[in-house]
């Protein structure tokens, strides 16, 4: 019983930060994407 429990912990706390990581990489990738469009808004409208 306790390694059943033991397992399904583990399992849940691997997934857990496994999603957490992807997610944080998908809203980096993002925010990087956002921050360079706006650069780049703000040289041409210097021009």
């Amino acid at each position: 019983m306790l390694k059943t429990i033991l397992t399904i912990i583990i399992s849940v706390t691997f997934l857990g930060v496994l999603f957490f990581i992807i997610v944080r990489n998908l809203l980096k990738r993002k925010l990087d994407q956002l921050l360079e469009d706006e650069k780049k808004k703000k040289l041409n409208n210097l021009e």
